[in-house]
């Protein structure tokens, strides 16, 4: 910014006291012209004060415009009827009113004003008419009214002008604060997204380690075999969340040109020639709905009875929601390992419905809540990934005991493929 446009925009916040320092400098000028007025001798006071009644307004011109050419206008009237029907130059402040609400009052208010104008102008012709010029009443009228016609005419440009510009900089005020607005909505999101990202890696790979920790624990005396399976089970969950939560912190650190965290070798993850993540690490694809059979083997190493069945005619969806629906049934077997208690019996069903796809996990287990351990951050996760593709999640006990988490996200139309119907059992 300017020091010209600082200036103005002090001279904007400060209108009463710079129109009053202007109107205290006008005084000073015109009042001394007054005397010049001939024919009123030891009187001349009554001029001082008329000149300063007409003055002293416009120190209100912008503040108050309606109020300012009010006053002007009738101090000027009773001038010209009870006094003369001129007193230059201290006249001069009809037009100057005039703009100042032309510019700055209500519509109505100028609107009136400039016909008040120009019935002075008539009036000051009449009045002129009957004095010693008669043939200078007419050429007074009609400069009178052209005069107050230009005024007005430049103050309806000037008004149009700084209405253009009041609605410029009203719209740009707008436009900021919607795009205040638009970011925080986006970093809200954003950092949901994170949240259930994390959510479904840590809490399931954690599930799964604990089980297997424990079921190894427990079989250890008897079965050391199964104390070697366990814990390869665990290392292989642990690689797999730390692949998961690296590409996640990857993203999140990426730099401008696209790399950042997501190249750095973490602990004991090999680091090629160039000490860069190998290219499988950095670029696997999301899991998919084609991926929870291998959810279900996972999970059915750690010990539990899992069952999967697939029904339908299996479609390509969109990445989100491929996504979406792989974590749904990811986190709903999490919370069979954390409540469903010893021993459970879970079947995982995916149906392909015309229009959509549905995904459900029972099992018989104790029927917590999914929520009892805690805010319910899992239960909210599904339900937000089901919403942003216009799906729903319900969960709940179901007949006969246990819990059941249902899930049906709406499918877009395309013309595919082989209609499949299989069941896996443990």
């Amino acid at each position: 910014m300017t020091r010209w446009d600082r200036l103005l925009r002090w001279e904007e916040a400060h209108r009463f006291v710079v129109d009053a320092v202007g109107t205290a400098f006008t005084l000073l000028l015109v009042v001394p012209f007054a005397v010049a007025v001939p024919g009123y001798g030891n009187r001349g006071w009554v001029l001082y004060l008329t000149t300063v009644l007409l003055v002293a307004p416009l120190a209100w011109r912008r503040v108050r415009p309606t109020a300012s050419v009010a006053a002007v206008y009738t101090v000027a009237l009773l001038q010209m009827v009870f006094l003369t029907p001129l007193l230059i130059p201290a006249d001069l402040t009809v037009p100057v009113a005039l703009y100042s609400v032309t510019v700055h009052g209500p519509r109505w208010a100028h609107r009136v004003a400039v016909g008040g104008a120009l019935l002075g102008s008539l009036t000051l012709a009449v009045l002129l008419s009957g004095s010693s010029y008669p043939p200078a009443a007419l050429g007074t009228a009609i400069i009178a009214s052209s005069t107050m016609l230009t005024v007005w005419a430049f103050g309806l440009a000037r008004r149009s002008r700084r209405e253009t510009i009041e609605a410029l900089v009203d719209r740009a005020q707008r436009l900021e604060v919607e795009r205040d607005q638009q970011t925080q909505i986006a970093t809200a999101a954003e950092r949901a997204r994170i949240a259930r990202d994390l959510h479904d890696i840590v809490a399931h790979s954690l599930s799964v380690v604990i089980a297997q920790a424990d079921g190894g624990r427990y079989a250890a005396e008897a079965d050391p075999a199964a104390a070697t399976r366990a814990l390869a089970t665990i290392g292989e969950t642990g690689r797999a969340a730390l692949t998961d939560m690296r590409r996640l912190l990857g993203v999140l650190r990426a730099g401008p040109g696209g790399t950042g965290g997501a190249g750095s070798p973490g602990p004991g993850e090999p680091a090629t020639a160039t000490g860069s993540t190998p290219a499988v690490d950095r670029f696997a694809p999301q899991p998919s709905a084609d991926d929870i059979g291998a959810l279900v083997d996972q999970v059915r190493g750690s010990g539990v009875r899992v069952s999967l069945v697939r029904m339908g005619t299996p479609r390509r969806l969109p990445p989100g929601m491929g996504l979406a629906v792989y974590r749904i049934a990811q986190e709903a077997l999490t919370n069979v390992l954390k409540h469903a208690g010893p021993d459970p019996q879970v079947t995982v069903m995916v149906s392909w419905q015309p229009e959509a796809i549905l995904v459900e996990v029972d099992d018989d287990g104790r029927g917590a809540s999914a929520e009892s351990d805690g805010l319910g951050q899992g239960m909210l996760g599904m339900r937000e990934r089901a919403t942003m593709f216009g799906g729903t999640v319900t969960a709940g006990p179901r007949p006969g005991g246990g819990f059941r988490v249902r899930a049906q996200l709406p499918t877009p139309r395309e013309r595919t493929s082989v209609s499949t119907s299989d069941e896996e059992t443990p």
